[in-house]
């Protein structure tokens, strides 16, 4: 059993009934009181952030996890299927376990945690970013390219994004796959 002061970022802990990694953390020593540690936490198994506060010493139970890169194979109504690339065995996730999976295409490699007792999964994470072809894209308006105007674009998994005038139908791009926004045109 670990203690507040074990707190790092990317512990998987187990708190009310659930399981959450630190995403941040902060030890405070104030002038006056006692010490305490700030964290944010990201529950694994749904993806919502929280804020908690831990006193100096507070007992917590620390979850052993391990990581695997899997395959993104396909999906279907209810989940999404990957393949190990070292034994080919395969793995079902639930469409709540990966965040912004409208990124995802077939071949794409994601990350998956796995509880280290059972090899449960608990989480996918997919890549920085993604390079996606753009399908269909609004017309650009002649004269608004002197400010920052963005446009709606589909690309080739569905997903919609905002992206830049100048992007056309059959350009590759880059995105962001922690909030889907565009980041550059690929060449």
């Amino acid at each position: 059993m670990a203690t507040s002061n074990d707190i790092r970022k990317g512990l998987c802990i187990e708190y009310s009934n659930d399981i959450f990694k630190v995403i941040e953390f902060l030890h405070v020593k104030p002038g006056k009181g006692p010490a305490f540690v700030r964290t944010k936490l990201k529950s694994v198994t749904n993806g919502k952030v929280i804020d908690n506060t831990f006193s100096a010493g507070h007992k917590i139970d620390e979850v052993k996890v391990i990581t695997r890169k899997f395959q993104y194979l396909y999906d279907d109504e209810n989940g999404f299927h990957f393949m190990n690339n070292e034994d080919f065995s395969q793995l079902y996730l639930n469409k709540e376990m990966i965040e912004n999976s409208n990124l995802m295409k077939a071949g794409e490699e994601v990350t998956i945690i796995l509880k280290e007792i059972d090899e449960t999964p608990l989480s996918a994470e997919l890549p920085q970013s993604v390079y996606l072809e753009v399908v269909e894209a609004d017309p650009g308006v002649k004269g608004n390219t002197a400010t920052n105007a963005l446009k709606n674009a589909i690309v080739e998994t569905g997903a919609r994004v905002m992206v830049p005038l100048f992007i056309e139908p059959g350009d590759k791009i880059k995105v962001s796959t922690e909030d889907g926004s565009y980041l550059e045109r690929v060449k």
